[in-house]
């Protein structure tokens, strides 16, 4: 049971994260790693787009802004989304998961639906990813930072669902 869940209980869907304009908001309970320790070398060499790596301690993705779903794998391992500012994110739950078929993911949302930050987007679970032998290290990438204004990076270490991490700033 993840914090948003101990506060509002089963009535997670209605989460609303303080809004704010062009800030990425962290998706997941976890602590923030470096992109550059994610173990994986496309996400770690920024070739995707800037970002930050988070090793989750929580079970429920939420979307980091108010957007829409563009993408859902279709292993489920991953979310794309577009914030209403124009941010594009990506959110790969675990690394190599997409060899779990979707085992360990359960979506709350569909491709096109308009999202509110704070939105269950994901369920994972932990153990299971760890049971098949893969990182849970997450990836949150913006990639399209180069249609952006400068990124700067806002948050760090332990932080919960909510909490800003990435602003856009001229």
């Amino acid at each position: 049971m993840g914090f948003f869940d101990k506060i509002f209980g089963s009535k997670a869907a209605a989460t609303k994260f303080s809004g704010q304009k062009m800030t990425v908001l962290a998706p997941i309970d976890s602590t923030v790693i470096p992109l550059e320790q994610l173990p994986d070398e496309t996400f770690a060499t920024a070739i995707l787009g800037p970002g930050c790596g988070l090793e989750p301690t929580g079970d429920m993705v939420y979307a980091p802004f108010d957007g829409t779903v563009t993408t859902i794998a279709d292993t489920l391992h991953a979310v794309g989304l577009m914030s209403d500012d124009g941010i594009e994110v990506l959110i790969h739950v675990g690394m190599d998961t997409v060899e779990m078929q979707g085992k360990g993911f359960e979506v709350q949302v569909k491709v096109d639906q308009k999202v509110k930050a704070g939105t269950p987007l994901l369920k994972i679970d932990l153990d299971a990813i760890r049971a098949a032998g893969h990182p849970t290290a997450t990836a949150l990438i913006v990639t399209n930072a180069d249609d952006l204004p400068e990124m700067q990076i806002v948050g760090g270490g332990i932080v919960a669902a909510g909490a800003p991490l990435f602003k856009f700033e001229k």
